[in-house]
């Protein structure tokens, strides 16, 4: 067998492998388009959740408020201690002074 031969032979296969390439290919585009004609197309689900519900919003409310106030109180904490703080200061500095000044002698 010559090469002209053989590569007349395998030219000759080569085109019949790419009508059964073509041809499964042309069958299982069939197949696909069967498949989506023959699934029912699914309704929409019209209860969707949309958000949170009224007693989710109130707990989220209460949870703020008992915040707000907590903070509340601990600002008024903190100022109150010092308010303390300053006035001990300006005690100490005061006696300080008189200590200084030889007025704490009797």
């Amino acid at each position: 067998m010559s090469e002209l031969e053989k590569a007349a032979r395998d030219a000759i296969e080569a085109a019949d492998n790419t009508r059964h390439i073509e041809m499964i290919a042309a069958v299982l585009a069939a197949q696909q388009l069967l498949a989506n004609q023959q699934q029912p197309q699914q309704p929409a689900c019209q209860h969707q959740r949309q958000g949170r519900p009224a007693s989710e919003w109130l707990g989220i409310g209460a949870a703020v408020c008992v915040g707000g106030v907590g903070l509340a109180f601990a600002s008024i904490a903190i100022a109150i201690g010092a308010l303390s703080v300053a006035v001990l200061a300006l005690v100490l500095r005061s006696m300080w002074a008189d200590v200084q000044q030889g007025k704490g002698r009797r």
